[in-house]
């Protein structure tokens, strides 16, 4: 069982001012995987006060040395990688090769978008008789989800690092094992002591208390828009930026002239992915209604198809959701579109056969959903696709941006006409005929997904104050 009971303060690692600790739960068998320490206010006032002091001199950090600094982390969390992978699994349920090659990996991809980015961007610009610098905006608060836990630590960590700003990360204290071993890949990479702490903690207390901190500049802040709105609520009364990526119900229209099966299947598979838990799934099937019995015979057969179970099982597609509490929601839901009347097509209520222990789901579709249902307009953050059918482009596009959320999108069909689609959609990120996206695409969305953008340089944006010096001969 893991022991992770101290916190990553001023290069060093320290018990916690109050002892609190708290049992993270293995989400497959529901055993207890290890413990932690939760934070207090003290334990935040220290943070903040070591990354205060290390931000005068670490803005002062050269190019040169921000890049060799991120080639170290990434050196240090390769040498890790495989542990790291393991952690992630154990804390969300990930099945072990989905931890590696999708979870973890995104960890080392946004160390290698930010160097690539840092080694070009401008920090100088001149306009005329004015030059603009873009400078570190100060000391910077990060709240982040277990459902993808090293992807939403490492972009904003990677941006920060790369900008000259100093850091306070509170992971989830759902998912807090991969966290933990960052800090330690931090620490060897040789990260001056202050510019990177990390606190556990819940987010009434530590997360609050990040939020409101007079010594936060600014807070970049990953999870659900009930509590994304706590946190810039938090944030107020000292005026300091905060960026969200917040929820989504990502629609995902398929085109008349689409290639149904690729495009059903591939959906359904990606909405299924990750547990359905991902701000980005394609949740929303937006369908022809001439082909919609059609496609959802593709897609109830896809979901047959999908193995749920033990997370180091060979052959596992999708293992547990993450908690309880998490799957109990779920439920939740599920049984709120049949009580609806929506028709179920696949899975339902409950567990899947021979899973008595864990947070497993049902993979669940349901049919000819109206969009202004449960299903279609609230997150699920599960295995749960809603396919509705539209008659024609226009109605598509209006059941698509019929949401408060605007996230992410997807078309398929042919060049022309997902152009022509995604122009229309209200969304940060539209993906076309099956596309995976980039690490080098700024990631964000409309509406109450949030505000800002993660990713690369669209990333570094967020995290620089711009200073303009006027009267300067050229």
């Amino acid at each position: 069982m893991r022991q992770y009971t101290q916190f990553y303060i001023d290069g060093e690692w320290i018990d916690p001012a109050i002892a609190s600790s708290c049992d993270v739960i293995n989400p497959a068998d529901e055993s207890i995987a290890g413990v932690i320490s939760l934070g207090s206010q003290a334990d935040v006032d220290k943070a903040a006060t070591a990354a205060r002091a290390a931000f005068a001199a670490f803005a002062r950090f050269t190019r040169q040395e921000r890049l060799e600094l991120l080639q170290n982390i990434l050196a240090s969390y390769e040498q890790h990688y495989d542990e790291i992978a393991l952690a992630i699994s154990e804390e969300m349920g990930a099945p072990l090769p989905f931890a590696r090659e999708e979870q973890a990996a995104c960890g080392s991809s946004h160390l290698q978008s930010a160097i690539s980015a840092l080694k070009n961007f401008q920090f100088v610009e001149d306009k005329g008789s004015t030059r603009v610098y873009k400078e570190p905006i100060g000391v910077c608060a990060f709240i982040t989800p277990w459902n993808w836990p090293l992807n939403q630590i490492t972009c904003k960590v990677a941006p920060a690092i790369a900008t000259g700003c100093t850091i306070i990360l509170k992971p989830s204290e759902i998912a807090p094992f991969s966290a933990y071993l960052f800090a330690q890949v931090m620490e060897e990479a040789g990260v001056p002591a202050g510019v990177f702490n990390m606190i556990n903690g819940d987010g009434p207390t530590v997360g609050a208390a990040m939020a409101a901190h007079p010594e936060v500049d600014m807070v970049s802040f990953t999870g659900s828009t009930r509590a994304g709105i706590l946190v810039a609520k938090a944030a107020a009364d000292t005026v300091k930026r905060v960026t969200q990526e917040l929820g989504g119900k990502s629609a995902n229209i398929i085109l008349d002239d689409a290639d149904l099966e690729t495009a059903v299947s591939g959906g359904t598979l990606s909405c299924f992915s990750n547990s359905g838990q991902s701000c980005n799934a394609p949740t929303r099937m937006l369908v022809p209604a001439a082909l919609h019995d059609e496609a959802v015979a593709i897609a109830v057969n896809t979901a047959n198809a999908v193995v749920v179970g033990e997370p180091k099982a060979e052959g596992t597609d999708i293992g547990p959701v993450v908690s309880k509490l998490h799957f109990d929601q779920i439920q939740k839901l599920i049984q709120q579109g049949i009580d609806e009347g929506t028709e179920l097509v696949v899975g339902g209520t409950g567990k899947p056969a021979n899973r008595d222990k864990g947070y497993y789901v049902r993979p669940t579709i349901f049919a000819n959903v109206d969009n202004s249902s449960t299903i279609a307009q609230q997150e699920i953050f599960g295995p749960v696709l809603a396919i509705i059918p539209y008659q024609d482009d226009a109605e598509a596009i209006r059941i698509a941006n019929d949401t408060p959320y605007g996230l992410c999108a997807y078309v398929s069909g042919s060049e022309a006409r997902v152009l022509a689609t995604a122009a229309q959609l209200r969304s940060g990120m539209v993906q076309l005929n099956g596309d995976e996206g980039s690490f080098d695409a700024p990631f964000g969305g409309y509406k109450q997904s949030g505000n800002g953008r993660e990713f690369a340089e669209y990333g570094f944006e967020d995290f620089l104050e711009l200073k303009a010096v006027m009267g300067i001969e050229i």
